[in-house]
């Protein structure tokens, strides 16, 4: 079978007749998030963010993501670490690790952009009157997050800007004799977003040591804060904003 030039140019990623994904926008309704921005361990910090970026303190967010409307890629659930960054005096967060249990959403986020998406299960869900993020790898749980539910309003303008914070990461492509084609930090920043409730609470984490989910790295030291956010948003697509390869 003969493919047109013209459909692999418009799929962007393969199977060729079965696209893992479709090409963006992605718009998101009802996407849910548990926050737990937590203090950690400043030297095991520093040995997790790569230059040039800059740590301004020794701080984590453990985030939970549960996503049950997503155009072109259905609904799942997320959890990783990001980590609140500065970079030319910008303040951000670099994404440190995330996990998902939807294909569609790894491949995209892995291939169109740079998120550190890897195969995980995580949940959101309300147990009486706690709210529950949990994140397990294989049969194993890694990671158990609890917030007293809606217990404090949280003022929607805070919120937004928690979740409207440039996100960091770290773009990597190899050619085929496995030598770096592409090496940047790029940058990608939420702005289409509607925050429709925002409670912060009480709040815990539990984190546990895993050799392929090593998110006890970055040991809970104080939870700081948490908050408990509903939005519905549309992702950006990410530039790049430097390039290692030119700084070898």
């Amino acid at each position: 079978m003969k493919i047109d030039v013209h459909n692999i140019a418009k799929n962007l990623n393969t199977p060729l007749t079965a696209p893992a994904y479709p090409m963006p926008p992605y718009k998101f309704v009802n996407r849910e998030y548990l926050n737990i921005i937590y203090r950690t361990d400043e030297q095991a910090l520093r040995a997790a963010v790569p230059e040039p970026l800059q740590i301004t303190e020794p701080l984590v967010k453990f985030e939970v993501m549960w996503m049950p409307d997503v155009s072109g890629l259905g609904a799942y659930t997320e959890a990783g670490q990001v980590i609140p960054v500065q970079f030319n005096g910008e303040e951000g967060d670099y994404v440190h690790s995330m996990y998902v249990d939807n294909f569609p959403a790894i491949a995209s986020g892995r291939e169109l952009t740079a998120y550190p998406k890897k195969l995980g299960a995580p949940k959101l869900y309300t147990d009486s009157d706690t709210l529950v993020g949990t994140l397990d790898y294989g049969s194993l749980r890694v990671a158990t997050a609890t917030m007293g539910f809606k217990h404090v309003e949280l003022d929607k303008e805070l919120a937004k800007k928690e979740i409207c914070r440039p996100n960091f990461m770290i773009k990597i492509a190899t050619d085929y004799t496995g030598n770096l084609r592409i090496c940047d930090l790029i940058r990608t920043q939420i702005t289409d977003i509607e925050v429709k409730e925002a409670w912060t609470g009480p709040a815990r984490l539990q984190l546990f040591e895993h050799a392929l989910a090593p998110l006890a790295d970055l040991p809970v030291l104080e939870v700081v804060s948490a908050s408990h956010i509903l939005t519905n948003l549309t992702l950006n697509a990410a530039q790049p904003v430097y390039n290692y390869l030119e700084q070898k």
